[in-house]
């Protein structure tokens, strides 16, 4: 590549009809004579990614504080590779989310307060929650990506019994809220969600969309002049980083073409969107894998992703659970019920691992795409059982850019506000706020670095 004083926008993207790819981090994006000062600068990354039921604390919590020595519990076990990349928060508590008012049920109040740290309720007029942590970043920073925030989930369909009311389900279904009345409903469908990233918003005639269709031709096809005209203008570094973000963006192509298949050979009971895959893990995969490209690309920031619905009945027949998982949880201390319970935990970290995996595998300047994220893994209940909401389950994963040290646990006074974290949170996104919830201030900053 010719060096010269010019640069490749940050922001460019791959352009045919009815589709656009952004780029991931390029060397080419930073100008070859440019001081180190005036280098581009990488971003922070945001993601919730939200348990539903409560975790088994007892196969949970590490039992030291300090450094993370030993065996992890069994339910970290299927992240033991990333022991040094995550930090245990201990003692964090939702207060609102406890019964204080007449609220939305136990289940709708853990998950509805959980980003917005307001007690949830329903009014003779209205739902009413806040606006949520995650959209009060989006209000500042949205601006400079093409989605100010994604919202995700992996729902199972309604179960009966799974919303304790009508309107209990608006705060069990939904993380994000941009209003105390108006949350943001998550993308469920792999499909549905993949247009919109490589979507142009260009609307096809009816011949043109049938046709795209029956052929079932790769977004990357449409595209194909554009990225040959880049590559030509590439170093062999950039070429081969495009030639991997490429590569995973046909593999979802092709995972989706799998899973569309199959959820027209496969019955399984409920009713599922177009494009979900029967299995719960390569659901997951799905939807985990194009989380990874839109923070590759500079699409994103912000993201919610919520692992089934607050209160779900959801069973994992691919483990040989049969019980609904919510059912599990209230256990009354039956130690089957309790050994189910924890294998769900299990499956369920099993596959954040192969998502963490992908973002540490994308280098990113000196470093790579999980230090330059803050993943939040965690829920809004700690004991399913008993319904609690203090010392709740809460990983906080990557190293925020290099402000966190990770491969700790760290245990807070008791009943610290889990709206302390967001504050700290907010601040590492650039979005200082003072108030929020029923937070006290942030988190003390030695805790971390």
């Amino acid at each position: 590549m010719i060096l010269t004083g010019k640069s490749l926008p940050r922001r460019t993207f791959l352009k045919g009809v009815g589709a656009a790819v952004a780029l991931p981090f390029l060397d080419a994006m930073v100008p070859a004579l440019a001081a180190p000062a005036r280098a581009a600068k990488v971003p922070n990354r945001l993601a919730f990614l939200y348990v539903p039921n409560g975790i088994d604390m007892r196969n949970w919590n590490i039992a030291t504080e300090g450094v993370i020595t030993g065996e992890l519990p069994r339910i970290l076990k299927p992240i033991e590779a990333f022991r040094n990349d995550f930090i245990q928060l201990g003692n964090l508590t939702h207060n609102s989310g406890r019964a204080l008012l007449d609220g939305a049920g136990d289940h709708g109040r853990c998950s509805g307060s959980y980003l917005t740290g307001i007690q949830v309720k329903k009014t003779t007029v209205d739902i009413k929650a806040s606006i949520s942590c995650d959209q009060i970043i989006a209000n500042k920073i949205g601006h400079e990506t093409r989605f100010a925030s994604l919202e995700l989930g992996m729902d199972d369909s309604r179960q009966a019994g799974d919303c304790d009311s009508g309107y209990s389900c608006a705060y069990t279904n939904n993380l994000a809220w941009r209003s105390e009345t108006q949350p943001l409903p998550p993308i469920l469908d792999p499909r549905v969600l993949f247009e919109r990233l490589f979507g142009t918003g260009v609307v096809l005639s009816p011949e043109q969309a049938e046709r795209q269709a029956r052929y079932r031709r790769s977004i990357l096809d449409f595209v194909t002049g554009d990225t040959k005209k880049l590559q030509s203008s590439l170093g062999p570094t950039d070429r081969r980083k495009l030639e991997e973000y490429l590569s995973s963006i046909r593999e979802v192509e092709r995972q989706l073409e799998k899973a569309e298949t199959e959820s027209v050979q496969i019955d399984p009971g409920i009713d599922k969107p177009y494009g979900v895959p029967p299995d719960f893990a390569e659901h997951f995969k799905l939807m985990s894998d194009m989380m990874v490209i839109a923070f590759q690309a500079d699409l994103t920031r912000v993201m919610t992703f919520m692992m089934t619905r607050e209160g779900t009945s959801r069973a994992y027949r691919e483990i040989g659970i049969a019980d609904g998982h919510h059912p599990c949880t209230h256990h009354q201390g039956k130690t089957d019920l309790m050994e189910k319970v924890t294998q769900i935990n299990e499956y369920h970290t099993k596959q954040l691992a192969g998502f963490l995996q992908k973002l540490k595998d994308h280098q990113e300047g000196d470093s790579n795409l999980l230090d330059n994220s803050m993943i939040i893994y965690g829920a809004g209940l700690s004991d399913g059982n008993r319904h609690l909401h203090e010392d709740l389950p809460t990983l906080l994963i990557g190293r925020g850019g290099g402000y966190f040290k990770p491969g700790r646990r760290v245990i807070f006074r008791r009943e610290t506000p889990m709206t302390n974290f967001h504050l700290t949170l907010m601040d590492r996104m650039g979005v200082p706020t003072e108030q929020f919830g029923d937070a006290t201030g942030p988190l003390d900053p030695a805790e971390f670095s």
